[in-house]
């Protein structure tokens, strides 16, 4: 029996260290605004990924407000037509929306219960398979950019200290964005925030061009376009911009090979 309690003491050490290093890796991998290649695009999807890979969330997006204040969709780690759905939802009104709104973080733990106030996030919500919702302001100092939202598809509150961790990564990708020097773009929080969504835009249009030249969902089209950018060490927002520029010919993203346009 003592042997037994050993090796579970043994084995919780080695998963409490093993968390340690993937939670340091991680905010340094948000941190590093040097590393080559780095854009705003892929330190969201890093965030996200992040926030699914450490937490216990089935699903994470982030969304940041534009000019006007409304929320626009940066990174998710879901692409199905049902989550790209639930997100939009949230824009107007929604968990998301008043989080961004107050600047204060909300906890759904179980959305039916909440039809009558959001009936159409909730419905979304059943259409894509998830059934609790916790969202956090994406923030700088005092300052709310955005909200960072995690979805279960089983009811109930997040572990102790997963909100708090959550809020963590997303304040230093925030900071992170803050010192996104690869171009001049302006000291101030709203030109950096702009910048950013318009990469965004320019992601999307070059992904629907691509899914249209090859015959591709959209999703596909996305991948594909992402495992470019990594493949070849170059800047997933600027690839976007070379598509939609026509500086770079569709078929490169295919084939993998580089243009001299490039």
């Amino acid at each position: 029996m003592s042997e037994e309690l050993n090796m579970r003491d043994d084995s919780a050490r080695e998963a409490s260290m093993n968390r340690e290093r993937e939670l340091a890796t991680a905010f340094v991998d948000l941190a590093d605004t040097y590393a080559p290649g780095f854009d705003p695009l892929r330190l969201f999807q890093r965030l996200v990924h992040t926030c699914r890979g450490l937490l216990d969330v089935d699903a994470a997006a982030v969304m940041i407000a534009d000019a006007r204040g409304t929320l626009k969709t940066m990174a998710a780690t879901e692409e199905e037509a049902a989550f790209i759905e639930l997100m939009q939802m949230q824009t107007g009104s929604g968990p998301c929306m008043d989080c961004y709104r107050t600047g204060e973080g909300r906890s759904v733990p179980d959305i039916a219960a909440e039809r009558a106030r959001w009936p159409e996030v909730v419905a979304a919500m059943s259409d894509a398979g998830y059934r609790s919702l916790h969202t956090l302001p994406v923030r700088l100092h005092d300052r709310t950019l955005g909200a960072l939202t995690l979805l279960n598809t089983a009811t109930g509150d997040l572990p102790d200290g997963d909100l708090d961790l959550a809020q963590a990564l997303a304040d230093c990708a925030t900071l992170a964005l803050m010192h996104w020097a690869t171009e001049p773009r302006g000291d101030d929080v709203v030109t950096r925030v702009q910048s950013a969504i318009a990469a965004k835009s320019a992601l999307e249009t070059a992904k629907g061009m691509i899914a249209a030249y090859h015959g591709l969902p959209v999703h596909e089209a996305g991948r594909l376009l992402a495992d470019y950018a990594n493949g070849h060490g170059v800047s997933l927002a600027d690839t976007a911009q070379a598509l939609v520029g026509r500086t770079m010919e569709l078929a490169v993203v295919l084939n993998g090979n580089k243009t001299a346009g490039h």
